[in-house]
């Protein structure tokens, strides 16, 4: 009998023993988060600081929930980086479901966002609460990325709770092997939001 199970009920252990799934600390794997950024123009800062400051205007009152953090922080960002213009087109609350080779669990879940071009998933967006820890959210984007059905190109993920961001790499050529790469907050005096837009660009770049 098919067992079914949530994803965000899924942790890393699961994924390493039913995916065969290795985090990998070879830099060299997911250098698209640090190198050859693009620049982030004054007029792109302006908008980025207009995001933080509707962002810490709002967790005054919480709770911020997660269709909250969708709009204030991701929309914007996203529109940014280019993923709402051609070639990509995007998704919202896409439903997946992954299996093992023996198929007596099966995984299912909703994605908060996906970017999809010429039919191949290039970018998750998993988005939580602002209270919620990334650490929970990463199992969960990664059972999203592992759903993606082209084996040949590395599937790209970003997670935020609004406030803290980090990005994802998943290859699955052979033993699939994921790379993240450092938190962003932009609590910092020199918001790290700057940074997480030029990833997002640079992204979009190499995606499109």
């Amino acid at each position: 009998m098919v067992q079914f199970i949530q994803a965000q009920n899924v942790g890393l252990a699961y994924l390493e023993e039913r995916f065969s799934l290795q985090l990998t600390e070879d830099e060299a794997f997911f250098t698209e988060w640090f190198e050859n950024l693009p620049e982030i123009t004054d007029l792109e800062k302006q908008d980025l600081d207009r995001v933080k400051l509707h962002f810490l205007r709002l967790i005054k009152r919480p709770p911020l929930s997660e269709e909250t953090v969708k709009l204030v922080i991701l929309s914007p960002l996203l529109n940014l980086a280019g993923f709402y213009d051609e070639p990509f087109y995007m998704r919202g609350e896409q439903s997946i479901e992954i299996s093992a080779e023996d198929e007596e669990e099966v995984i299912r879940g909703r994605i908060d966002f996906l970017v999809i071009q010429e039919q191949l998933w290039l970018l998750v967006i998993e988005s939580k609460r602002s209270s919620f820890s990334l650490l929970e959210a990463i199992p969960q984007a990664l059972v999203y990325m592992l759903a993606n059905p082209n084996q040949d190109k590395p599937t790209f993920g970003l997670v935020t709770n609004g406030s803290h961001f980090i990005f994802v790499k998943l290859t699955k050529q052979n033993i699939p092997k994921y790379a993240l790469s450092d938190e962003f907050t932009l609590f910092k005096r020199k918001t790290e939001l700057y940074q997480v837009l030029s990833i997002l660009k640079k992204l979009s770049q190499i995606l499109s």
